[in-house]
């Protein structure tokens, strides 16, 4: 069997090299975003999401055989909601208005684009070159981003002469208004309106530069129209980016993934709408807005906040955790799978998913993170709750039962499944830590729960498949299936080996990371995400590394970028934000290995790659702190581990796959 897994794994690795099948049209560029440098003959396209609190936008762009840039903009207005008001009931638009098409120059259109490059980081900027003869040469940079605040999508232009003749430019006076229908808008007919921030004649001398804007924006009744200023919309946006790029700093040799992990942090904080509910955190994608779920916000993102010391993302948490909270109820009937319409609805359309398990997992993970004991003690009764409700669920093998899971039936899942039980363990586990804390009495009980729940999972779940000794995803299941990972991620380890071989065998792996199923062709990258972070906490550093790269590369500098993805063919991959948070945390507790244990304690399992010398993270703001975690490999093959807090340092020696147990 063993020799078995060695072939798959050796074929796998054979025949998915760590730079990928699919070209990478960017590169990392010295601003610390990444540059698409366009090449003669270069036709193109791909689509970038990005929000604000009030607005989202998916940007669809590219280049045409001509070499000129295409752009379709789509518009989500989380707040506007619409009739039926249900999980995708807002104002959703999309527009090919361009501000560029009326504008002359010299008296003729802007003709002959050829576009240099195009940049992502705080936007999506576009700089091109126009020839056009004896009517003139100029330089046009486009900048597209969403309002931090307002509901609005800003868009700066800039032209420069680049000829030696005078440029005149005219620019009219133009946009559109359009409204709703009252009868299909909550608040009544909404205003929509796309306009050029000035109007006139321009003339530019050789060297001169022009600089305007535009935006678009919609308002409910009553509301006052919006008049952006479009630097210090800029400005803002550069502000909120930066600081999350600054916080949670990956320094490692590997520069992709050290920017991948910056870009992660974008993602997966800035989706957060401000809603009458409260801060909601929203999935995006087109679809998913003013509504949050079991997985993606109280699982995936929610312990991912407190690291990042966004204040905004863990006030997010903590709102998500209370609308869950007001579903508790003595009968023990199961909390709703996604909380609607800025709260004001609910959705459960799959039955149980085992999503009082996710809330448990996310919720104790998050306090614990968080360090703050008054919002720990606001948590408890919810985390109480949920893992009460799965003690109830467990069936006569001593498993937890649920209807489905996050998959919701797309593939099937049985009456019990090995993610909700894996959720649950976890849970346990941190509850253990945390009635500590708290000075509870039934710390010790969740202890014990976990450890006959670990044996019972192993006697119904541990099996071989497809010639492989991992686990059968569910009673009867016979097919290798991506989520045999989760496990690894809360410190399952006993079939570990032959799950590694399972997962990177050609079976599971392909050059999208990892099938839902063998035999399939959809790709979700959640089970991706979770995979490496398992690989990377039971110690299989190196092959976790490998594909980290692989993946990284992919999805950073290839053909889609710069986020992790939902799934594919379902969803067209889209960039949904908490996906983005379990890329984070394969790097907080996959790479660093870092398990919370109290609100100023946590276990530190560093994996240092062999090919590193060092990794550090910088500016962690969990447990309470901002603190740095250095890792460096020194003589006799150990690891010399330094966390500077508040301007003291602590240092530790320990083996290489070794545990520091760090108390702040």
């Amino acid at each position: 069997m063993k020799t078995l897994a060695f072939v798959f794994v050796t074929a796998a690795m054979t025949f998915f090299p760590s730079a990928g099948f699919a070209r990478q049209y960017w590169v990392p560029d010295s601003v610390d975003g990444i540059t698409w440098n366009v090449a003669e003959g270069d036709s193109h396209s791909d689509h970038v999401e990005m929000a604000g609190k009030k607005v989202a936008t998916v940007l669809r762009y590219g280049i045409d055989s001509t070499g000129a840039f295409t752009l379709n903009k789509s518009m989500v207005w989380p707040m506007l909601r619409a009739i039926p008001n249900n999980t995708s009931g807002c104002v959703m638009r999309r527009f090919d208005w361009d501000p560029l098409a009326a504008v002359t120059v010299n008296g003729r259109s802007m003709n002959n684009e050829k576009v240099k490059k195009i940049s992502l980081r705080h936007a999506l900027e576009v700089e091109s070159d126009f020839n056009n003869g004896y009517y003139g040469s100029w330089k046009l940079s486009r900048t597209y981003f969403p309002s931090t605040e307002l509901p609005t999508l800003v868009e700066k232009y800039t032209i420069v002469n680049t000829g030696k003749k005078q440029l005149r430019i005219e620019i009219p006076e133009g946009g559109f208004v359009t409204t709703t229908d009252p009868s299909k808008g909550v608040a009544g007919s909404y205003r929509i309106e796309g306009k050029t921030d000035v109007n006139g004649v321009f003339y530019l001398e050789p060297s001169e530069t022009l600089d305007f804007s535009a935006h678009i924006t919609a308002t409910a009744p009553g509301e006052s129209p919006v008049a952006p200023d479009a630097d210090k919309e800029f400005a803002a946006r550069k502000d909120l980016v930066d600081k999350l790029m600054g916080s949670l700093v990956l320094e490692t040799p590997d520069t992709v993934i050290n920017k991948m992990m910056d870009f992660a942090k974008v993602r997966a904080c800035e989706s957060i709408y401000a809603t009458k509910g409260g801060p909601l955190h929203g999935p995006g994608g087109e679809s998913y807005y003013a509504a949050i779920w079991a997985n993606d916000q109280a699982e995936y993102v929610n312990p991912f906040f407190p690291f990042t010391g966004y204040a905004y993302g863990n006030e997010s948490a903590l709102n998500s955790f209370r609308h869950f909270a007001r579903f508790m109820n003595p009968d023990y009937k199961t909390i709703p799978s996604s909380i609607i319409a800025e709260g004001d609805d609910i959705w459960n359309g799959a039955g149980d998913r085992g999503d009082c398990a996710m809330i448990a997992y996310g919720a104790s993970r998050y306090a614990l993170a968080r360090g703050d004991r008054a919002e720990a003690e606001e948590l408890w009764p919810l985390i109480t709750w949920c893992l009460e409700y799965c003690r109830r669920q467990l069936n006569e093998d001593g498993v937890v039962a649920s209807d489905s899971d996050e998959l919701e039936g797309r593939f099937p899942s049985g009456k019990a499944n090995l993610c909700t039980s894996s959720l649950y363990y976890d849970a346990l586990q941190s509850a253990s830590f945390l009635a500590k804390e708290l000075g509870k009495n039934n710390g010790r009980q969740y202890s014990r729960q976990a450890a006959e729940l670990r044996k019972n999972m192993d006697k119904y779940f541990a099996h071989e498949v497809e010639g492989f000794d991992t686990y059968a995803y569910y009673k009867g299941n016979d097919v290798l299936r991506s989520w045999i990972c989760i496990p690894l991620t809360v410190g399952i380890d006993e079939r570990a080996e032959g799950t590694i071989a399972a997962l990177f065998s050609p079976r599971l792996w392909t050059d999208n990371g990892l099938l839902t199923q063998a035999g399939d062709k959809t790709f979700w990258d959640r089970s991706t995400l979770y995979a490496l972070r398992g690989v990377y906490a039971v110690g299989a550093t190196e092959k976790a590394t490998e594909y980290l790269k692989k993946y990284s590369g992919t999805r950073l500098l290839g053909e889609h970028v710069p986020y992790a993805i939902e799934a594919w063919p379902e969803g067209g991959q889209r960039h949904l934000s908490a996906e983005s948070g379990l890329y984070g945390r394969i790097i907080t507790e996959g790479l660093f290995g870092i398990r919370p244990t109290g609100f100023r304690s946590f276990t530190l399992t560093p994996r240092l790659p062999g090919e590193w010398n060092d990794m550090n993270l910088r500016h962690v703001r969990a447990f309470g702190a901002d603190m740095d975690i250095a890792v460096r490999r020194v003589e006799g093959g150990k690891l010399k581990v330094t966390v500077s807090d508040n301007g003291k340092n602590k240092e530790y020696s320990i083996r290489d796959g070794g545990t520091v147990n760090i108390k702040l």
